[in-house]
């Protein structure tokens, strides 16, 4: 039996990654890496929080590991397990373990979707331990000063039932996001799509207005993230009414009438 392998793999973003501040955002992390304290991003789907991520990976110099979390995540599936390849068992890091081994930043993406067991396993990562616990391995791995914990969670989307604890969010510096200014994130959808300025500002009034109808028949509006995917199909010669329909409208609802109301909202825009 060879308990390590596999090498931890690792990711570097290799060249700069477009991002726009919103503020504060880049300073407060870095002083938070300097001090080794973990970091949450708390704002809606599709503005930005990933993209700052790995903008601050390619900053910073780190390898940045990225795990999409869902209801079937278990703490097995970010420290790792026993497998079975080619006759011999052997030991394999999850994505936890590989960026605690490499000094990386691992970066847990809407961590409230995960099992409790995967949500408890990395406080000791989030206080003054710094250690990972691998039961199966009976071993303590602790981080060094180069490794980041980072979550993520979008706080206006959450139920009851699986808003993120005090026991857990306490451990972290919070950095707020939510969606750029109009001129801002007209400037973003410009560059990420390679529209004209006028055409993006029309994508981000058509945005504004449905972000208005959450609430009212919307769980959320379009993102900043559905601009830039509605840009790029206007871009390669869709019709802006049905890229806006197709992108956006669909991607948000399958309400029909909410559905016929987006339609009339890019219908009086477009």
């Amino acid at each position: 039996m060879n308990a390590h392998a596999f090498a931890p793999e690792t990711h570097y973003i290799q060249s700069e990654p477009y991002y726009e501040p919103l503020g504060e955002e880049i300073g407060i992390f870095e002083a938070a890496y300097r001090n080794t304290l973990p970091i949450l991003l708390k704002g809606p789907t599709g503005c930005g929080k990933t993209r700052f991520m790995e903008y601050m990976a390619w900053r910073l110099k780190r390898p940045l590991i990225t795990v999409s979390c869902h209801d079937d995540l278990t703490a097995s599936d970010l420290v790792g397990r026993y497998l079975v390849k080619g006759g011999e068992t052997v030991w394999v890091d999850g994505p936890l373990t590989r960026a605690v081994r490499v000094g990386g930043i691992c970066y847990l993406d809407e961590i409230v979707e995960a099992r409790k067991d995967a949500m408890v396993v990395i406080h000791p990562l989030a206080d003054d331990r710094r250690a990972l616990p691998m039961e199966k391995l009976g071993q303590l791995l602790e981080a060094s000063d180069e490794f980041c914990l980072a979550i993520s969670y979008n706080p206006g989307y959450q139920s009851v039932l699986k808003d993120l604890k005090q026991s857990t969010r306490q451990r972290f510096v919070a950095l707020a996001f939510d969606y750029p200014a109009p001129e801002l994130e007209a400037r973003i959808v410009a560059s990420e799509s390679g529209v004209d300025g006028a055409l993006a500002e029309t994508l981000v009034k058509f945005a504004h207005m449905t972000r208005n109808l959450k609430g009212s028949g919307l769980d959320e509006g379009a993102s900043t993230r559905l601009l830039v995917h509605a840009a790029k199909l206007i871009a390669s010669g869709v019709s802006p009414v049905t890229a806006c329909q197709s992108a956006v409208a669909q991607a948000v609802t399958d309400d029909p009438d909410m559905l016929a109301a987006i339609q009339e909202l890019s219908t009086s825009l477009f």
